[in-house]
Order: C-alpha cells, then sequence, then structure tokens
C-alpha cells in the first residue's frame, strides 16, 4: 500500500478538482491554520496522535509536544541528517506522548502533503489531490473514510515497520472511544473561509519531486547530490516559513481588536508585512529549486497552462504592497505603464509572486533613499517590462556573469557578498520567466528587462 493509494481513499466521492497549485496550497495552509488555532488549541488538555507526509504539518508548539506523530519524510533525508536528529526543534522520536517518529517516504508514494489527526473528540483527514489543472483539497471527518485510511496505514506498517505498527495499535487503544461531531465540518469551513480570505496572496511551498536524470542538470553533479540538496532546501524551506506563518496569524489575530494604540498597531502592521514578505521569498526560491529538479526544466509551459494575461493590470494591483515592501528598506517604488497595451501570454497565477521576486531581488543591492522604476512598453510584438534605478548599486564594478560564478550556492541560489544577502542566482530567475512565457535580460549597470509575447 503506497500514499497515493491512501488519497485515493480519502478521494473517494469527493467532486473533481478544478483548482491551480497555488490555489490549493493557500487553502492547505488555510486548513492547517483553522484546524490548529480555531480546533485542536482550544481542547486543552489535549491528547492523541497525528500522521503526515512529506513533511510534518503541524507546525504549533504546543500541539507537536503533546501529541504523539509519525511523519513519512524524503529518503533523501537521511543522507543529510542523523538517523535520530529530529526535523523540528525540539521534536525527537516518539514517546509515549509528544513528539514523532521518521518513517522513510517511498517512490510510489508521491509528494502531495497528508495529515492525519486522531483525537477522542476530533477525528480528521487532510491532503491535497489531482492533476495539475484540477487540484484539489479533501477535508474528512466521516468516520467511515478515517476508519479506511487507518486500516491502510496499518497495512503498510505492519508490512513495512512492524514496530512502528505495533505503536501506532497502542497509542489507538490508549486514546480510548473516540466521539465524532456531526456538525464538525459545518465549523470548520466557514472558519477556513474566513481565514482564507484574509491571507495575502502568497506563494506557498511546492512539492517535493522525485525523478530527473542527470542531463537534466547543469555542472555535473550528480542526480543523488542534487536530488539530496534540494530535499534539504525543502525541508529548511519549510523550517523557516512554518514558524513565520505562525508568527503572522497571531498577528493578524491582535490587529482584529479595537484597543490597539497607533504606534502599536503600526508595528504589528510591519511584523505582519515582514513576515508576509519573507514567506513569498523563500518560497519562489523553493518553486526554482523545484523546476531545476523537474526534466524538462529549460522548456517553457505547455500552451494550455499559459492565459491571457493583463500585465499592466498586475503590476497597478500590487503597486501599493511592492511599495510598502520597498519603504522598509528606506526605498521608493515608481510604476510607468504606457496607454492601450495588449494582453500578454503567461500563466497570471505564478506572475505576481515572480513579478515581486525580481523587485525584490532587484532592489537588494541599492542604498536607502534609490528609487525603483518599473516601466512596461510595447516593444514590437512583445511588451518590455524594465526594472531600473538611480541609485549606485552596493556591488564592485566587475561583470554580472563574473559576479554570478563567484557567488553562486547550489543549483539555484547566490550570494552578494557586498550585502550579506541570499537571493535566487541569474539562472534561477531566468528560468522561472522563461516558465512564464517570458525572457530575462540583465545586464550590469543597466537594469532587468523582461520581454513577454503579446496576444
Amino acid at each position: 500500500m503506497s500514499l497515493a493509494d491512501l488519497r485515493r481513499c480519502l478521494a473517494e466521492g469527493v467532486p473533481a478538482g478544478v483548482g491551480s497549485e497555488d490555489t490549493v496550497r493557500r487553502q492547505w495552509w488555510a486548513a492547517l491554520a483553522t484546524l490548529q488555532e480555531d480546533f485542536l488549541l482550544q481542547g486543552q488538555p489535549l491528547y492523541g496522535l497525528w500522521l503526515a507526509a512529506p513533511l510534518p504539518a503541524l507546525y504549533e508548539p504546543a500541539l507537536l509536544q503533546q501529541l504523539q506523530g509519525w511523519v513519512w519524510a524524503p529518503r533523501e533525508l537521511d543522507d543529510l541528517l542523523p538517523g535520530s536528529a529530529p526535523l523540528l526543534p525540539g521534536a525527537g522520536r516518539a514517546a509515549s506522548t509528544g513528539g514523532f517518529q521518521r518513517l522513510v517516504l517511498e517512490e510510489d508514494d508521491g509528494t502531495d502533503p497528508l495529515l492525519l489527526v486522531i483525537t477522542p473528540q476530533l477525528q480528521v483527514a487532510l491532503c491535497l489531490d489531482g492533476p495539475p489543472e484540477g487540484r484539489r483539497l479533501i477535508v474528512r471527518f466521516d468516520p467511515a473514510a478515517l476508519s479506511e485510511a487507518l486500516r491502510l496505514i496499518h497495512e503498510r506498517l505492519l508490512a513495512r515497520d512492524p514496530q512502528a505498527s505495533s505503536a501506532l495499535r497502542s497509542a489507538l487503544q490508549r486514546l480510548g472511544p473516540l466521539r465524532s461531531d456531526d456538525q464538525l465540518g459545518l465549523r470548520f469551513w466557514p472558519r477556513m473561509g474566513e481565514r482564507l480570505a484574509a491571507m495575502a496572496p502568497s506563494l506557498t511551498l511546492q512539492p517535493l519531486v522525485h525523478g530527473g536524470t542527470a542531463r537534466d542538470r547543469p555542472g555535473g553533479d550528480t542526480p543523488r547530490a542534487i536530488s539530496s540538496e534540494l530535499a534539504l532546501l525543502e525541508a529548511l524551506t519549510h523550517e523557516v516559513r512554518t514558524p513565520l506563518a505562525t508568527i503572522r496569524t497571531l498577528i493578524r489575530s491582535l490587529l482584529r481588536r479595537d484597543d490597539l494604540s497607533p504606534v502599536v498597531r503600526q508595528r504589528l502592521e510591519q511584523i505582519d508585512g515582514e513576515c508576509s514578505e519573507q514567506i513569498d521569498r523563500f518560497g519562489l526560491i523553493f518553486l526554482a529549486a523545484e523546476l531545476q529538479r523537474q526534466p524538462g526544466g529549460e522548456a517553457t509551459l505547455e500552451n494550455h497552462a499559459l492565459a491571457r494575461t493583463d500585465l499592466s493590470q498586475v503590476l497597478r494591483q500590487h503597486q501599493e504592497l511592492w511599495q510598502r515592501q520597498l519603504a522598509r528598506r528606506g526605498l521608493e517604488l515608481e510604476l510607468e505603464i504606457a496607454a492601450g497595451l495588449s494582453p500578454v501570454l503567461s500563466d497570471p497565477a505564478r506572475l505576481e509572486t515572480t513579478l515581486g521576486g525580481l523587485i525584490d531581488r532587484f532592489s537588494r543591492g541599492l542604498p536607502s533613499g534609490s528609487r525603483v522604476t518599473v516601466s512596461l512598453l510595447p516593444a514590437g510584438s512583445r511588451l518590455k517590462l524594465q526594472l531600473s534605478s538611480e541609485g549606485h548599486r552596493l556591488e564592485d564594478t566587475a561583470s554580472a556573469e563574473d559576479s554570478e560564478q563567484r557567488e553562486l550556492v547550489g543549483p539555484v541560489l547566490s550570494w552578494n557578498p557586498a550585502t550579506g544577502s541570499l537571493q535566487l542566482s541569474r539562472q534561477a530567475t531566468q528560468r522561472l520567466f522563461h516558465r512564464l512565457g517570458g525572457r530575462l535580460t540583465e545586464r550590469s549597470g543597466s537594469g532587468l528587462t523582461v520581454f513577454f509575447p503579446v496576444c
């Protein structure tokens, strides 16, 4: 039995999905926050168990300490972390209560996230499922589906890890009778909808993709070395993103209060903005790493994934957000958009976050007081998006190519020793825009330019 079989079991009877990867990832994070904050943390004292793949889904410290867990993690992590090393601070091997035990994620398990939580008062299963253009979030509370899911898990553990199977069976027996609330779904979905509506657009973690051959990877690195490096990158991205998501959720709960002074509200809004910016930044880094790992990563997306996109509207909609982000570093943003521009062919779901990452990458080397100008102009059968600044960059006068070679850190990251900034490499950024239908050019001293084909 594979975890893919388990997802199919949970998906039985659920309507087909119509969402994109970005859409369901946002739903996933909203569902996790709702489950943990509005249901599990409200049920103190709490005891029970949880199972997750391909990385820990729970991130609230109190839950990790009180619930016993099992996590199916990528095999590559065994090459990077000692067998007893936890994936989260303070978490170790499963004991009678608290912590979690790491299990091996097999090749046929897939990498879509999965979470089962069983307590005496609440039993729920969550997973993502579906083809690229038909993604869906599945949440099951019904006892029949959960019983079948536990049967499949027991069958798998019995065949591959009898000791874990025995521990899980004992943990279930210690819970005693399980009570299921028939109204749980009616309470869960409205709370998740409220949380989802309050979430800023954010690029979320992409799945760890298995496969690929050596010819897909530059530099002559072995597939196993690249696979292990990207597995570690995903784990580190998860480690960074989860506490930031928790901090942001707590901040937004405080911002709903009416008794905050203007100064306190301003500081909380600044913290919220910084968390959102870093969540997007690390998500974009991992998206580039995933693209590096995929076979045929240099090719553009298939035509069905590209759509008519009003690029000028995308820029105007996000101007205020980008301005706030730049203002925290003492920078200004100026938008120059020509009139009557045609739509371009791109992927609007990923374009907005990739453009935000490009502005962040371009502005990291600018001194305080500089102005970033984003202009959009016609250029024959294409539109030219250009980023420029009158400020002097903090980099040395070496060519961009030479600087890039000296500062590469792994297949997708580069480090600027002058600013201490870790960011996407030039090649990784070019590859991202190539997959979005654009072509990025970067020359030292002349800013960044992206060309998009018009429809």
